[in-house]
């Protein structure tokens, strides 16, 4: 589908919630169609007006482009058509400007409800929501026209590239949640805040859209919309961290968290996540039933959301880059100016023509003269150059057959890397039983003869995830090191066996693989394998794991099939 810009209201997204009717199920976004596909699984979601089934519902308003409201407002294009009403790009022709527009029957159920909403936002004038300009009921028609930001980019296509850095995600909390404090001492709630509705403009300030309105063109309402608007704040800064969608279920072009886990904080899905944000995404998502990772009260309000982002320490703005100043330029100096007083203001200095050139015959015979005279100069000076150099020359030969000169290497010299202690190990296991976890000290004893040994795999080299994603073993270094590469000795060669590095967070992992952090990877078919590490790196555990491995024949231990041991294991830094 067609990218467009960023608009104003999102009404239609409904990633994440309980769908409200059969329509629900088939919204489109509404003002920024470079997501639009998110919210439907087929072409058929796009609902037309004319098959759109008219039982017990109002029939959305026969509009079309170029259709006028008002005799200013020009509809441009269709962005929603959902549920009896539609939402359009449009122009403001008496202001030439870009705006959104609603459109709904007067008749509709919701139509009272989205005036209301629509006037109640208008009277906010808060600049951090997208602003409600105008909301009229026009004959048969009830419209709201809104902002619409052409530089303002949503979070959902942010979260598209990876997670905000530390200072952007603190910005994010703590501009959204002061605006939503702000609507909710005048008691207006949002209800429908989530990734679509957040937008962050070009000047990183961060805006709000849809406050009222979206939620009363979906017809959604909450007995408790303090708690529900805090808990919608916990997950845009749980996203904004992690990457992912702080439930069971995608949502929001976002991947959710693993089944049978729980809501575990977001230091714990990804390494270097900031601490106090962490803590602070779970104490407004423990609405939901989560546990804060540490004694503090939950946050039920925006209110008291506020009140914790104050007590935490301020997050500074990462450092900017340096640039090199450019080389300094050597103004010309002009003979005699030194001491001259200084013109006055505004006085224009006449500038001295030149003198006139040598035309006449005498002037050309002295340019002639003088030419042929700094010709013979030049010359003769060239030559008594070339002499002293050749003299110079042969005696600089005889020196040199009699001298011997030290050449030894004296440029910089490369760090040397060095072994890590490894203080323990234990065997990771993500899915069915365990591989060998009596063994894993074996595989850094200093002793070739021993190992550690996988059992017998009937498909391979490539593991099957639905059999078993891979093994491994988790190795201490007993502190916080910077791991440079890994050498492991392999008992079985052959086929090719693929390990990759990971950074873990403790010696029994919490999370899943996929959410540690990467270091390097290799695969070989010899009898040892070397894990160069891709970028420094520092860790304290770090996972060796195996997802393809080579075919052996049977022995004392297991039968003939993919399997791998293990016989030392070292690390350096």
């Amino acid at each position: 589908m067609a990218e467009r810009s960023t608009a104003a209201v999102d009404v239609a997204d409904t990633s994440g919630e309980e769908p409200l009717t059969a329509e629900a199920d088939q919204s489109t976004a509404d003002g920024v169609a470079n997501n639009r596909e998110r919210d439907t699984d087929s072409e058929e979601a796009q609902v037309d007006p004319a098959s759109e089934p008219s039982s017990g519902k109002t029939s959305p308003p026969e509009l079309h482009s170029g259709h006028k409201l008002a005799r200013r407002y020009r509809l441009e294009e269709c962005l929603t058509r959902l549920d009896g009403f539609s939402s359009w790009r449009a122009v403001d022709e008496k202001l030439r400007r870009a705006v959104g527009v609603h459109v709904l029957p007067a008749d509709h159920a919701r139509a009272r409800s989205v005036l209301a909403a629509a006037r109640s936002s208008a009277l906010l004038g808060d600049p951090r929501f997208v602003q409600v300009l105008d909301a009229v009921e026009d004959n048969d028609l009830v419209y709201v026209v809104h902002e619409w930001l052409p530089d303002g980019t949503e979070l959902t296509a942010l979260l598209a590239a990876g997670p905000l850095d530390v200072y952007d995600a603190y910005q994010m909390v703590s501009q959204v949640a002061s605006a939503m404090a702000a609507a909710h001492r005048e008691g207006l709630a949002h209800l429908r805040l989530n990734p679509n509705a957040v937008l962050r403009t070009s000047t990183g300030q961060w805006r709000i859209r849809g406050l009222a309105v979206n939620a009363a063109l979906r017809g959604v309402g909450s007995g408790t919309p303090q708690r529900t608007d805090t808990e919608a704040i916990g997950a845009l800064l749980y996203a904004t961290l992690t990457q992912r969608w702080p439930y069971e279920s995608d949502a929001h072009g976002l991947i959710g968290l693993p089944k049978d886990i729980g809501l575990i904080p977001p230091d714990q899905v990804r390494a270097g996540v900031h601490r106090g944000l962490s803590e602070l995404a779970m104490r407004a998502l423990v609405n939901d039933g989560a546990t804060a990772s540490r004694h503090e009260s939950p946050c039920t309000t925006p209110e008291e959301l506020v009140k914790a982002l104050g007590e935490m320490p301020r997050v500074r703005p990462p450092e900017p880059d340096y640039t090199t100043p450019p080389r300094y330029q050597h103004t010309t100096y002009q003979q005699g100016a030194y001491g001259r007083p200084a013109p006055h203001p505004g006085v224009t200095q006449p500038v001295p023509s030149p003198p006139p050139p040598l035309q006449s015959r005498t002037g050309r015979a002295l340019k002639w003269s003088v030419s042929a005279l700094l010709i013979a100069a030049l010359g003769l000076g060239s030559w008594q150059l070339a002499d002293a150099l050749m003299d110079r020359g042969g005696k600089a030969d005889d020196q040199n057959r009699t001298q011997t000169t030290d050449t030894g290497d004296k440029g910089p010299k490369l760090p040397v890397s060095k072994p890590l202690t490894i203080e323990g190990a234990q065997e990771y296991v993500a899915k069915g039983s365990a591989q060998a976890p009596g063994d894993v000290a074996k595989t850094y004893d200093g002793d070739g003869s021993t190992y550690w040994r996988t059992k017998s795999f009937l498909d391979g080299p490539e593991m099957a995830p639905s059999v078993k994603p891979g093994v491994g073993i988790v190795y201490d270094l007993g502190s916080t090191r910077t791991v440079s590469s890994a050498s492991i000795g392999l008992r079985y060669a052959g086929d090719h066996t693929t390990v990759t590095l990971y950074a873990a967070d403790s010696l029994s992992p919490t999370g899943s693989v996929d959410s540690m952090q990467r270091l390097g990877t290799t695969t070989t078919g010899a009898n040892s394998a070397t894990v160069k590490v891709d970028k420094p790196a520092k860790a304290r555990y770090v996972l060796v794991w195996f997802t393809a491995l080579p075919y052996a024949s049977g022995d004392g231990y297991s039968d003939s099939g993919y399997k791998q041991a293990v016989t030392d294991v070292t690390f350096k830094g």
